[in-house]
């Protein structure tokens, strides 16, 4: 899955025009359908994302020109069809970090990655419900949010075993008929402690009064606004 073959690999120094190319929101769009739902027309992309064929086809051929995808075999002489060249792009954090584009676009992709976890998870659920899914999908299915604490070189061991594992599992039901797409996302994102003093800055000009209300019912054991409960 994630041999060299099937990877973009971005260097910022040497893809520059390729990098603004891929921060427009539809080519992004348009290149994460192509890898998730194979070969594909203009018009049948244009229906998909509400785009008009000409919008779609204008930037299926900026996609193509700095190789993300190409012509894929045709059915008929009557429309081009397009096919992914890889199914990940790939970039070092570190060499990112280095440029001002590069920062910008690994930004701007972590926000479409959410994006595509919020349309996933509509398409999830109309998809069970509509009976399109069988009942085996229902317990494996869902998102998980939690807040461990680890090192640089925990949370990176972490990341190298979770795709070891998937690049495993997915060689194993390559070939297996009752496997599905299955959107996964994993994120590790480090945040830096509270700072109190900060904090108490913040609430200086408070009214007493307002902070013992804003809890009524425990006013002595407020919510903590970083702890989430996982689905």
């Amino acid at each position: 899955m994630d041999s060299d073959e099937h990877k973009r690999v971005f260097d910022p120094e040497h893809d520059t025009a390729a990098l603004k190319a891929l921060t427009h929101p539809l080519r992004i769009q348009l290149l994460g359908l192509l890898r998730q739902d194979g070969p594909a027309t203009a018009s049948e992309l244009a229906a998909r994302t509400g785009e008009s064929s000409a919008s779609a086809s204008y930037h299926l051929r900026v996609l193509a020109k700095y190789a993300f995808i190409a012509e894929a075999e045709h059915r008929d002489g009557r429309e081009r069809r397009w096919r992914a060249l890889h199914t990940v792009t790939s970039w070092s954090n570190e060499t990112m970090e280095s440029t001002a584009a590069g920062r910008a676009f690994v930004s701007l992709a972590r926000r479409r990655q959410i994006e595509h976890l919020e349309r996933s998870l509509a398409r999830h659920e109309a998809d069970m419900a509509a009976g399109r899914l069988g009942q085996e999908w229902v317990e494996p299915s869902g998102i998980s949010d939690l807040m461990p604490r680890l090192t640089a070189e925990s949370l990176t061991e972490l990341l190298d075993t979770v795709a070891g594992k998937l690049t495993e599992l997915t060689a194993r039901d390559a070939d297996d008929p009752r496997a599905a797409h299955v959107v996964f996302l994993a994120a590790g994102l480090p945040l830096a402690a509270h700072d109190h003093a900060d904090v108490d800055a913040d609430h200086a000009d408070t009214d007493p009064e307002d902070l013992k209300d804003s809890h009524p019912e425990n006013p002595e054991n407020p919510e903590n606004p970083d702890s989430t409960d996982a689905p």
